[in-house]
C-alpha cells in the first residue's frame, strides 16, 4: 500500500491509497482560506515504503489526475444543462450524488465564511477572538467556548427557513433518484426541507446533536435549544462539563457517515456539485473521485477545483451564476417547476402551523 505525503502551508496530513480515494481513519477538515485549493498546496510527493520519492508526482493537479483519474476524450460530444435535464427525466440517472456548500444557504440569509465584507469572518470582531478560524478550533473552544455559543444563537437550526435549492434535492429523494447528499453545511436546512438523516452525510457536522467534552453524555440537539437561545454554555446534567453540539472543529474527526463515500462515489451515475468553493479538504476531493465516465454538473457563482483547474472531461457540464437561478434552470428543463413550487407551498405551510402551535 502506498503513503502520499500532501504538504499544505497550514499542516502535513498522511492519506493511504487504496484504489483511488481516501481510506484512512480518522481524518480531519483542513481550511483552505481565501484561495483556491491548487494554490495552497506546495507539492506533493508519492513515497514507496521506504519513504523514498516516487517519481511522477509534482504538483496537486497531478495527483489528482493520478489518484481519481479523469481525462477528455475529444471524440464525444460535449454535454449541456438539457442533456443533464434528460437524463434525470428519463431515469438514466437513478444514483445521484449531490456535493453543496454555503452558496446554497446564503440565499436563505446564512452568511458564508468568506466573502469579504459579509461573510461570518470578516464579522467575527465583537467576539474579542485571536484570529478568525479560532471560534471553530476545538483548543481554543475548550479554553472559552462563549464566542461559538454566541455565533450558534445566530445560526442555530429554525432561524432560517430551506429555499428552492433545498426543495429541488428534496424533490430527488422523492422520486427516488437521491443516493446522497454531501453538505458542507451546519445550518440544518437540508434536514428542515425534509431530506432524511439516512440520506445526508453532514460533512461538518450538525446542531441535530450534541455531546458532553467530558462524561461524552450524549443529547439531542433541541435539548441545548433554550441555553442557546439565552446566550448561556450549555452543562451537562450528569457531570457539569461543556455541552458542545456535534459540529466537526477543526482538529476533530470526521464523522464516521463521511466514509458513505466509499461505496456512494463508486455508485454514482451523476455529480451536482453546487455552492461550494471546494477549498476544505477532503471533501473537496470527492468531486474528483466518481468514475470518468460519470457526468459532473456544477451550479456555482465561479468556477471551482477541477471544473476550473483539472483535466476536462467531456460529460462535465457548468451553470455559472446565482445557485438559486441555476437550479432553477435545471428545474425548468426538467419541467419539475409546478412541482417543486407545490411542495415549497406545502412545506412553508406546514412550517407556519408549527409555529403558530
Amino acid at each position: 500500500m502506498t503513503s502520499l505525503l500532501i504538504l499544505l502551508r497550514r499542516c502535513t496530513i498522511n492519506i493511504k491509497n487504496n484504489g483511488g480515494i481516501f481510506t484512512g481513519k480518522g481524518l480531519s477538515w483542513i481550511h483552505l482560506d481565501h484561495r483556491k485549493v491548487s494554490d495552497k498546496f506546495l507539492g506533493v510527493q508519492k513515497l514507496d515504503q521506504e519513504g523514498h520519492v516516487h517519481p511522477g508526482l509534482g504538483c496537486w493537479k497531478s495527483f489528482l489526475r493520478s489518484f481519481f483519474g479523469g481525462g477528455h476524450d475529444g471524440s464525444k460530444q460535449i454535454m449541456t444543462l438539457e442533456d443533464i435535464a434528460k437524463g434525470i427525466r428519463e431515469r438514466e440517472f437513478k444514483r445521484i450524488v449531490v456535493m453543496a456548500g454555503a452558496g446554497i444557504s446564503t440565499p436563505s440569509g446564512i452568511p458564508d465564511f468568506r466573502s469579504p465584507g459579509s461573510g461570518l469572518y470578516d464579522n467575527l470582531q465583537k467576539y474579542n477572538l485571536p484570529y478568525a478560524e479560532a471560534i471553530f478550533e476545538i483548543n481554543y473552544f475548550h479554553h472559552n467556548p462563549q464566542p461559538f455559543f454566541a455565533l450558534a444563537k445566530e445560526l442555530y437550526p429554525g432561524n432560517y427557513r430551506p429555499n428552492l435549492t433545498h426543495y429541488f434535492i428534496r424533490l430527488l429523494h422523492d422520486k427516488g433518484q437521491l443516493l446522497r447528499m454531501y453538505t458542507q453545511n451546519i445550518d440544518g436546512l437540508e434536514r428542515m426541507a425534509g431530506i432524511p438523516a439516512e440520506k445526508l452525510v453532514e460533512a461538518h457536522g450538525t446542531f441535530a446533536t450534541a455531546t458532553c467534552t467530558v462524561c461524552l453524555r450524549e443529547y439531542q440537539g433541541e435539548e441545548l435549544r433554550s441555553d442557546i437561545m439565552e446566550g448561556t454554555v450549555p452543562h451537562c446534567s450528569q457531570c457539569r462539563g461543556v455541552i458542545k453540539p456535534d459540529i466537526v472543529f477543526f482538529g476533530e474527526e470526521l464523522p464516521q457517515n463521511f466514509f458513505f463515500y466509499l461505496t456512494d462515489f463508486p455508485m454514482a451515475d451523476l455529480l451536482i456539485v453546487m455552492g461550494t468553493s471546494l477549498e476544505v479538504e477532503p471533501f473537496a476531493s470527492l468531486s474528483g473521485a466518481v468514475r470518468d465516465s460519470v457526468s459532473r454538473l456544477l451550479i456555482n457563482r465561479d468556477l471551482v477545483g477541477p471544473f476550473a483547474w483539472g483535466p476536462s472531461r467531456h460529460s462535465d457540464v457548468v451553470e455559472l451564476g446565482d445557485v438559486v437561478s441555476g437550479v432553477r434552470n435545471l428545474a425548468d428543463a426538467l419541467g419539475w417547476m409546478p412541482e417543486l413550487e407545490t411542495l415549497m407551498a406545502d412545506e412553508g405551510q406546514k412550517a407556519s402551523k408549527t409555529r403558530e402551535e
